[in-house]
């Protein structure tokens, strides 16, 4: 990108929504396909979930609500629709597929709610945003996988929903740092304040206080 662009976008665009009051942490679709050398999803994206796990450790010491979200779906892609069409990869994610599992780390604890989707946004034909709702959060922290895929469409959807949105981008990862650096770059002017895992933790540690 140019430096006039550049500095147009942050003329045009240099606005920070902040953090909420009540926040929720949403760790989007950290599934072993992306972790799998011989998958076709594979992003290497180890310290992307090793970011997501701190994190994850200090929301639930500040005593927040924690979200995680896969993909499933039935044997025969019926449920993907025109999505499970299109992207040929989300056979990884059928009912039972070894991909589909939560990768090495990351085991839900009880009181975590999972969320399971069958489209890009953790939002879209769930119950998320009304969970949210009802538990009085007025705003999320984004993590997740991919940053052009799922996490983009999961963050444009939360503010679409009224949530003051943060996207940790040392918690988020692509299969290319192309995508993944544009879609940060556009989701911080339009949708959302992109932080850096440091932010979210001193903001996290501040809840405790």
């Amino acid at each position: 990108m140019s430096d006039d662009l550049t500095a147009n976008y942050a003329k045009a665009y240099n606005v920070r929504v902040g953090f909420g009051v009540r926040p929720a942490l949403i760790l989007i679709d950290f599934c072993e396909a992306y972790f799998d050398p011989e998958c076709d999803l594979f992003a290497d994206v180890d310290d992307v979930l090793a970011s997501a796990l701190r994190i994850r450790e200090a929301a639930r010491a500040a005593a927040i609500p924690v979200i995680l979200t896969n993909v499933v779906y039935h044997p025969t892609g019926i449920n993907g629709g025109r999505f499970f069409e299109k992207a040929a990869p989300l056979k990884n994610f059928i009912q039972g597929s070894p991909m589909g599992a939560w990768p090495k780390g990351l085991v839900p604890h009880a009181d975590e709610l999972v969320i399971s989707k069958q489209y890009p946004s953790a939002f879209f034909a769930t119950s998320l945003a009304s969970t949210l709702t009802a538990m009085g959060v007025d705003s999320v922290l984004l993590t997740g996988l991919t940053t052009s895929g799922c996490v983009r469409a999961s963050c444009v959807d939360a503010m679409s929903h009224g949530f003051r949105t943060a996207v940790v981008a040392d918690a988020c990862g692509d299969r290319h740092p192309a995508p993944h650096d544009a879609n940060l770059f556009d989701m911080n002017a339009k949708y959302a304040d992109v932080v850096s895992e440091a932010e979210t933790l001193e903001f996290l540690a501040g809840l405790r206080a």
